[in-house]
C-alpha cells in the first residue's frame, strides 16, 4: 500500500522509501503499520524501533549515516502514521511486540541488528523473542530491557496513572510530546520544525490515547500487567549470545541511571558515554550510527539469500 502523504514542511526532513503494512494475524489484524524501508533490499537490515510518543521520524539522521544498510524503522500502533488502537487497554507489551514480529516477518528480514531507544528496547527484544533466528545483534540506547526487581517508575509515570488529570494533560495538552525538549541534553536540538514534526501525527484528542497508554505500561510494582511479558523478554535478551552494544545519553533525567545496571548485566557489552539527553538520536547520530555498523561488522558478513 501506499504510504499517507506527508505536510510540505515535513517532505525534506523525511526524504526515505515508505511503505504500510497491513497486519494479518492476531487482535491488530487489518490495522496498517507505517514504516521507513531505506535502502537495498539485499543489504544487511537495521530494524530501529522508537518509544514514546516519537515515530520514525526519530531515527531520520541514523538511517542517513548509514547507506550501505537496509534500514527499517515502523511506526509503533498508535503513534506515528500507524493505525490508532482506540482504548488505552488496547496498548500492551504483546501487542506491540508481535505486530513488529509479523512485519519482520513479512519483509523477510533475517541476520537482523536489534536497535532499541524508550519502549523500543523491550519491544524490539519481544521481536527477538518471538524469531531469535533472524537476529544477529543488538544495540540498546536508553531504554530499559533488563527489569528491577522491584519497579517503580519516575514522577512522569507516577503522574500518568492519576484519574481524570492525566486525562486531560496528555489527550487534552498533548503532553509530552509538545515538551520533548525539556528531557534533552542540548535543549535546542528539538525545536521549531523539528519540534512541529514530532506533534504532528497527534494533532487531536483522539489521536492520542498511546502516550498516556505507553506511560501506564510502565511497571510501578511486581505485579504490574507488563511484568510477564518483560521477565520473557529480560530473560530472553539476557541470553541472546550475539554481538551487543550500549549507547547512551547521560543527560537524559528518565533513564540515564539505567545504564548502570544494563552494564552489570551485559558485562560483554561496549559502551559508549554521551552528555545527550533521552531522544539521542537527535544529538549523536553519529555514534549511534558508528555502534550499529560496529555491532554489524562483529555479527559477520551476511549469508546470501537467492529467494529474496
Amino acid at each position: 500500500m501506499s504510504p499517507p502523504p506527508l505536510p510540505a514542511f515535513l517532505q525534506p526532513l523525511l526524504p526515505f522509501h515508505r511503505a504500510v503494512y497491513t497486519l494479518q494475524t492476531g487482535p491488530d489484524a487489518g490495522r496498517r503499520i507505517h514504516y521507513i524501508d531505506q535502502g537495498e533490499p539485499s543489504a544487511r537490515p537495521v530494524l530501529m524501533v522508537h518509544g514514546n510518543p516519537t515515530w520514525s521520524f526519530l531515527w531520520r539522521k541514523v538511517i542517513a549515516l548509514l547507506p550501505g544498510f537496509r534500514c527499517v524503522a515502523p511506526d509503533l500502533l498508535g503513534l506515528g502514521l500507524s493505525d490508532r488502537l482506540p482504548r488505552i487497554a488496547d496498548h500492551s507489551v504483546e501487542r506491540h511486540g508481535a505486530a513488529i514480529a509479523e512485519l519482520v516477518e513479512s519483509l523477510d528480514l533475517r541476520e537482523l541488528i536489534l536497535v532499541g531507544q524508550d519502549w523500543g528496547g523491550p519491544i524490539a527484544v519481544q521481536v527477538g523473542m518471538r524469531c531469535p533466528e533472524r537476529i544477529a545483534g543488538a544495540v540498546l540506547a536508553n531504554t530499559a530491557v533488563a527489569i528491577p526487581s522491584n519497579p517503580r517508575g519516575t514522577l512522569f509515570h507516577k503522574f500518568a496513572r492519576v484519574p481524570v488529570l492525566s486525562d486531560l494533560v496528555f489527550r487534552g495538552l498533548g503532553f509530552p510530546q509538545n515538551v520533548l525538549w525539556v528531557i534533552q541534553g542540548d535543549k535546542r536540538s528539538i525545536r521549531g520544525v523539528v519540534a512541529r514534526a514530532y506533534r504532528w501525527p497527534l494533532r487531536s484528542w483522539k489521536d492520542r490515547v498511546a502516550p498516556l497508554a505507553l506511560a501506564r505500561m510502565v511497571p510501578n510494582g511486581p505485579e504490574h500487567e507488563s511484568i510477564p511479558a518483560l521477565r520473557r523478554g529480560d530473560e530472553w535478551v539476557r541470553s541472546f549470545a550475539g554481538p551487543m552494544a550500549l549507547v547512551w545519553g547521560m543527560s537524559d533525567p528518565i533513564l540515564g541511571p539505567a545504564l548502570k545496571r544494563h552494564e552489570r548485566i551485559f558485562p560483554q557489552a561496549p559502551v559508549t558515554r554521551t552528555q545527550a539527553g533521552h531522544f539521542l538520536q537527535e544529538e549523536v547520530p553519529e555514534d549511534l550510527a558508528a555502534v550499529v555498523a560496529d555491532v554489524a561488522r562483529r555479527a559477520g558478513p551476511t549469508s546470501p539469500h537467492p529467494e529474496r
